[in-house]
């Protein structure tokens, strides 16, 4: 049976990562070991979580015309995504993110978006079909914000429930907020919408309920190695990490996140579809890189049945 169909606009990036002893601190200098390669991008990570999770997945987006724009698009490809509306611009280089990985997995990330910062409103427009006719539209902000308000636009006039994960975090306006059927954000960035740090389920769920107040309908907030806190009309669940021994945590909120549009996309309850991104989330982590580390939906379903609930 065909999965849900998802739409995602976003960006696309070739991840250059770097492991580190230790992450530097301003001014300082830091001798790293391994390097490599990998594909990534918050929007690209997204759309592969959500294929590999069963869902027929659609990209928007732009990449440069060089190396690493066809080497991106290529494996786009391989995963079955389509790419009608994603295409290479000349003028523009492909966007980089520049990653370093310490042992306990956690990373720091610098991103140059290149081409993504050429995605204009009339590409969202011209890509319009896919956006109406998905069963979930997934953004984030590493694309300008125009170009997420207008997509999120569509999707909402149409009836097509919005995920939308604000990273990097910004200030967002209301009506964006209003127009999410589920607003995906980390500890940060729920500090930065909402002023309140999420350091425990407590103050998660102030925070959640701040962003609610503002108009989004359910939110989740991430919570790292605690978990993940919903949010929404039915009251809050708590979705406890899961134990694994963590690698890199690159990639490991955008397979929580492709995973669960797919799991809602698909007529999943919103915290049954929660727990399987909770689990996906916790794969990803086990594996170096972004794209390299997300889980099929197999994985996700061997690994549940190795942790049933409580």
């Amino acid at each position: 049976m065909a999965g849900p169909r998802i739409c995602v606009v976003g960006s696309i990036n070739m991840d250059l990562v770097v492991a580190t002893p230790v992450l530097p601190v301003p001014g300082q200098t830091v001798l790293g070991g391994p390097f490599a390669t990998h594909p990534g991008g918050k929007g690209a990570n997204q759309a592969v979580a959500a294929a590999r999770a069963g869902g027929q997945v659609s990209f928007v987006g732009r990449v440069g015309r060089d190396a690493f724009g066809e080497a991106l698009l290529a494996g786009l490809a391989r995963e079955g995504i389509d790419l009608t509306h994603t295409r290479a611009l000349p003028e523009h280089p492909t966007g980089v993110a520049l990653i370093a990985v310490d042992p306990s997995g956690q990373n720091t990330i610098i991103v140059a978006p290149g081409a993504n910062a050429a995605l204009t409103v009339a590409d969202v427009e011209a890509a319009a079909d896919r956006i109406t006719g998905a069963d979930v539209l997934v953004l984030q902000l590493e694309v300008p914000l125009a170009v997420v308000e207008r997509a999120a636009a569509l999707a909402a006039a149409a009836g097509v429930p919005v995920v939308l994960n604000p990273a990097p975090a910004q200030p967002l306006p209301d009506d964006l907020l209003a127009r999410c059927a589920y607003l995906v954000p980390n500890e940060t960035e729920a500090e930065i919408l909402t002023g309140v740090l999420p350091t425990d389920w407590e103050s998660a769920a102030a925070a959640a309920e701040r962003l609610r107040a503002r108009g989004a309908r359910e939110v989740i907030i991430t919570l790292g190695a605690r978990g993940a806190l919903l949010a929404g009309p039915g009251g809050v669940v708590r979705q406890p990490a899961f134990p694994v021994a963590a690698r890199d945590a690159t990639g490991a909120g955008d397979a929580f996140v492709g995973t669960f549009a797919v799991g809602v996309g698909g007529g999943l309850p919103a915290p049954e579809a929660l727990r399987r991104a909770a689990a996906a989330g916790a794969l990803a982590t086990l594996t170096p890189g972004a794209q390299p580390s997300l889980p099929t939906a197999a994985a996700v379903d061997a690994f549940l049945a190795e942790h049933p609930p409580a």
